[in-house]
């Protein structure tokens, strides 16, 4: 399956996370990764719609959906090639530091906190498949517990 991000532009108005939810849970698109945040203009909301999905006309179908929402200013899919996709991951670790410090110049972590000599609590920022290499590599049956933000992109 492909990934496909949707960005749209809305009015910061109660109600409209929901009628988005509404559309996606009626059509049975799975969402991956759903973000908002507020956009420079005020009033003005920005959500991040990231989705697994190979047919192209139903990506068109949602962002011809989105667009007859009222509330909605612009929406459009976002493609790999002119765009950043980004995220961040609070991870919990149960390892102890020579483990960790293996990695330091492999991937992007900040170590917020140390609990313990053998609990880290670390940020890891970068593209999903950075974040997922660096969980696999420093071993999944470390974790003990992880939070994710979801997809933020921008255009180039």
């Amino acid at each position: 399956m492909k990934r496909r991000t949707i960005l749209a532009f809305m009015l910061d108005r109660p109600g409209v996370l929901n009628k988005v939810s509404m559309l996606i849970r009626k059509k049975m698109y799975n969402v991956d990764t759903l973000t908002v945040c507020s956009s420079r203009i005020q009033g003005i909301s920005r959500m991040t719609i990231t989705l697994e999905e190979d047919d192209q006309r139903k990506v068109e179908q949602i962002i011809r959906q989105l667009e007859k929402f009222t509330e909605v200013i612009s929406v459009k899919e976002l493609h790999k090639d002119n765009s950043y996709w980004r995220e961040v991951a609070i991870v919990k670790l149960e390892v102890d530091a020579a483990h960790l410090e293996s990695f330091q110049g492999r991937y992007n972590f900040e170590i917020l906190d140390r609990k313990s000599e053998d609990i880290h609590i670390l940020q890891v920022a970068g593209s999903t498949r950075h974040i997922d290499g660096f969980l696999d590599e420093i071993g999944r049956e470390y974790i003990v517990e992880i939070a994710r933000t979801g997809v933020s992109a921008m255009e180039k």
